[in-house]
């Protein structure tokens, strides 16, 4: 083996260069980071073919002093720390003072800047150069040209032209939507690609999401202690096929992090399913001493130290705007006029003619197998006596406006059409029942779960990792459940299963238990079996299109969906209903004009 020798500085760069700078998109990045650490109220950003041929970046903020300008290019040189203690609680985007040396090391920079109350600008053209004297008015221009000129291998693993600025394009998004009070401009090729003014969360979302998107989300803003959750989800009608539009911040900072994205996708569970993705901006406050954000080398993933609790508060925070049904909403600051006395049902089209309700949803006797199968599930203590009755609905002429309105006809036996103080509601009745039904039979099985006992108790050989997560997750596994005990040094054997899910396979459903025992609570694993059940048992209960509806009947399942969290949605993502306003209406008829 040759000697061991120190690396000379530059190719100890260039190193370090392979993980920061990655592509232009990198570049862009970290420059853009220090210039928001600079406390900056505008931001400009020019590219040149993509960024590969150049990068300028100007901004307004506090400048570098003359003395710390060469300082500024060279390893580990930073003003954002200065102990251990520094790190642990570290609130800025840059810390680590390696960026600018590494991008130095495969590109040609240039750093002008100057400094609050300095009598002029000073420029340092690249690492190892004294300043100069430079005009400039505030702050501090990067200007990065031909990146990986001398390592052209490095150069060659570079995409086109386009692709390169659309990784830009990105990064610059990504700190635009955390920080809207900054104003920010992206030219590329000469070309404006985005003129972003101060504003404030909702104003910069519509900007860069569209409006779109702010039309098909939910506002979330929960707070609890320390952890303080803001910003948007998407419906799913808004669903994405890729993670491309997902945005979550840690303290203003974007991260990629596997527990918050379970997190989310756990509280997408009931409303979104198959291979679609939600879209979502949100941004977690926490207390920078309780988060590691020194755990990647570009920064974009970061440990948590209360793991657990974060991803609780982020499932039940995003869970819980998500489930606010829209229909509980449409009208409320409207009063439609009462039924006239004695009118007929359905008397002409456009005008109101609710009959009052006086029986229960006839289409409800389609599901009370499923009603009664899930309350034989329960303890008998617990199990309600006699049928299940569907809830009687109170009169509807009582010139009170219900959400969704008064129905009016039914649609090739698929569809209801009702009026609202809005305009017209047309409501998806199968889509509609599914969700009614579902959150329903959820209701009935929250509690103690009953128990199926095995008449041969199951004997699964496992490996040493599943039989340290049994016996860890003994008291958990029983109660969701789980009789599990060892029968041997890899055997574990299985005396009873949820009642639920007896007739799944025990070994599979074991094994598949105590895998995701590892990365969520027990109960979600169970919960997350269970209402895959439960969600095909309510689609075949709901009732089937075709099915003829008496007017009452079509009311009843409108004020159920008022009443049920969730309604907005089927169990497999699909809307339920929709609002036209007499003002889409008289557009499309083009009265007025």
């Amino acid at each position: 083996m040759p000697a061991i020798h120190r690396l000379s500085d530059p190719l100890i760069n260039q190193i370090a260069a392979g993980e920061v700078v990655e592509r232009p998109a990198s570049v862009l990045k970290e420059v853009l980071e220090n210039a928001v650490d600079a406390d900056s109220q505008a931001i400009e950003v020019a590219l040149e073919t993509g960024g590969v041929r150049r990068i300028r970046i100007s901004d307004d903020g506090c400048g570098i002093d003359k003395g710390d300008l060469a300082l500024a290019l060279e390893r580990h040189a930073t003003s954002k720390i200065a102990s251990l203690e520094d790190l642990e609680s570290v609130a800025t985007m840059g810390f680590r003072g390696e960026a600018l040396a590494a991008i130095a090391s495969v590109a040609r920079t240039t750093i002008t800047s100057r400094a609050r109350g300095a009598g002029h600008a000073w420029r340092v053209d690249g690492p190892g150069r004294a300043p100069e004297p430079a005009p400039l008015n505030h702050g501090t221009v990067v200007d990065v040209q031909e990146l990986y000129y001398n390592t052209p291998a490095r150069r060659k693993f570079l995409k086109t032209e386009g692709t390169e600025f659309a990784h830009c394009d990105e990064a610059f998004r990504r700190v635009a939507l955390a920080r809207p009070d900054i104003a920010m401009q992206l030219t590329h090729n000469g070309r404006v690609s985005h003129r972003l003014p101060a504003s404030d969360m909702t104003r910069r979302v519509g900007l860069l999401m569209g409006d779109d998107f702010l039309d098909h989300a939910r506002a979330v803003s929960v707070e609890a202690g320390p952890l303080q959750l803001t910003g948007f989800a998407s419906l799913p009608a808004y669903s994405r096929a890729s993670r491309d539009a997902q945005y979550f911040f840690v303290n203003g900072r974007f991260v990629r992090d596997k527990l918050i994205t379970h997190a989310i996708r756990e509280a997408y569970r009931d409303i979104l399913h198959g291979s679609r993705h939600p879209a979502y901006v949100l941004f977690l406050q926490i207390d920078p001493r309780t988060v590691d954000v020194n755990v990647h080398p570009a920064k974009i993933e970061v440990r948590f130290r209360e793991s657990r609790a974060v991803h609780q508060f982020v499932y039940h925070a995003v869970e819980r705007a998500l489930g606010q049904s829209g229909a509980a909403e449409a009208g409320r600051e409207a009063v439609m006029p009462a039924a006239p006395a004695g009118a007929p049902p359905a008397a002409a089209f456009g005008h109101y003619a609710p009959t009052p309700v006086q029986s229960p949803l006839a289409m409800e006797s389609a599901a009370r197998s499923y009603y009664d199968f899930a309350a034989s599930a329960r303890p008998a203590e617990a199990r309600p006596q006699g049928n299940y009755t569907a809830p009687a609905m109170p009169p509807e002429n009582t010139g009170e406006a219900p959400p969704l309105g008064f129905a009016l006809a039914q649609l090739h036996g698929v569809y209801i059409l009702a009026q609202n103080a809005h305009g017209m509601v047309l409501v998806d009745m199968h889509a509609a029942h599914e969700r009614i039904l579902y959150e329903r039979l959820k209701t009935v099985l929250d509690g103690t779960p009953s128990i199926q006992r095995l008449l041969i108790p199951a004997v699964l050989t496992v490996s040493a990792r599943e039989m340290a997560t049994a016996e860890a997750c003994a008291e958990a596994l029983a109660g969701m459940g789980f009789e599990i005990s060892p029968a041997g040094p890899t055997a574990l054997s299985v005396r009873t299963v949820p009642a639920l899910l007896s007739s799944a396979d025990v070994g599979e459903l074991t094994r598949s238990v105590l895998a995701e025992l590892e990365d969520m609570p027990a109960t979600e694993v169970i919960t997350a079996r269970r209402n895959e059940l439960l969600a095909t048992m309510a689609c075949h209960g709901a009732v089937r299109a075709n099915r003829t509806l008496t007017i009452p009947e079509m009311n009843a399942l409108l004020r159920q969906m008022e009443a049920t969290e969730r309604a907005d949605q089927c169990n497999h993502g699909r809307p339920t209903w929709t609002q036209f306003s007499m003002a889409e209406l008289d557009r499309f008829f083009l009265r007025g004009q």
